[in-house]
């Protein structure tokens, strides 16, 4: 499935988390605005009674406060998890000896294809790297039959699917 504005599965998540932890903050500051006005007028109807004992206020014996914090709580801790999927990814260790080779006569397809091969150290599966690119099967076949051609990979046959590696 490819996503729009060049988007991958880890950041619209981490975007999905972060709409919900702010649509859960501007819930609970709208519950505890609410919640805030009936204490004062709990408050007020306690104070005005004979026997201003504010032990037995409704508003001062409620564990509503406690239910909020708590809510905002998680919505912090959703809020921070879809910071930490919007973050690059680190950069992966990538072995000296992957072989040096001129990408500049490659067209932006094919440096996909093979700059996935070479995060993954080098040699990957053709499905992978279908699942990975997002391209069709046949767009990815065709591109490392130019890849082939050009001398910058090969294809070793593996079962139903092939293993592709860097030249």
């Amino acid at each position: 499935m490819k996503l729009p504005f060049g988007l991958t599965k880890r950041k619209s998540a981490g975007l999905a988390l972060i709409a919900v932890a702010l649509l859960l903050v501007g819930v609970l500051t709208l519950i505890k605005e609410d919640t805030d006005k009936k204490n004062v007028f709990l408050c007020q109807i306690v104070s005005a009674s004979p026997d201003p004992d504010m032990a037995k206020c409704p508003a001062h014996t409620s564990n509503t406060s406690w239910l909020l914090i708590v809510g905002f709580a998680l919505s912090a801790i959703v809020l921070a998890m879809g910071l930490v999927l919007l973050a690059p990814a680190s950069s992966p260790n990538i072995p000296p000896s992957l072989p040096k080779a001129d990408l500049s006569k490659l067209d932006d397809e094919e440096k996909r294809i093979y700059e996935a091969i070479r995060l993954k150290e080098g040699s990957m599966y053709q499905s992978d790297l279908i699942t990975e690119t997002g391209f069709t099967k046949v767009r990815v076949t065709r591109l490392l039959d130019r890849l082939e051609q050009k001398g910058l990979v090969e294809r070793r046959r593996r079962g139903m699917t092939n293993l592709v590696v860097l030249k």
